[in-house]
């Protein structure tokens, strides 16, 4: 199970990434396509074209690692694309996406406007 900080910063990358990297590849991709260190501590979220697969890289203070998820059925909900090439997300929201569910705009919920 992991623990999310809510301190902690979560980055999409928007497109897609060619699933076949590795860490060393995806940190490449960190710091050239997103302009940002991966030693950071930051969280790297990448998805590939058939969408049914994620990877998430971060460096925890003593190494890189990098966690992958695939869903049995569905697709994980993406961006295109944005002139950053990247968009920050919650912890919440990591875990909705991580989970298979809509991260973008979940549905509310109603409350009932009387008790009893």
């Amino acid at each position: 199970m992991i623990t999310l900080e809510s301190g902690l910063r979560i980055y999409l990358a928007c497109g897609v990434t060619d699933m076949r990297k590795g860490m060393t590849g995806l940190a490449m991709l960190v710091q050239q396509s997103l302009a940002e260190n991966p030693l950071d501590g930051a969280v790297y979220a990448f998805r590939g074209r058939r969408a049914g697969l994620i990877k998430l890289l971060w460096h925890d203070g003593v190494g890189l690692c990098l966690l992958t998820k695939r869903l049995e059925c569905g697709q994980f909900a993406w961006p295109t694309a944005t002139t950053t090439g990247r968009i920050q997300l919650s912890s919440a929201q990591l875990a909705a996406l991580l989970d298979g569910c809509e991260w973008r705009a979940p549905a509310k919920r109603r409350r009932p406007e009387l008790a009893g």
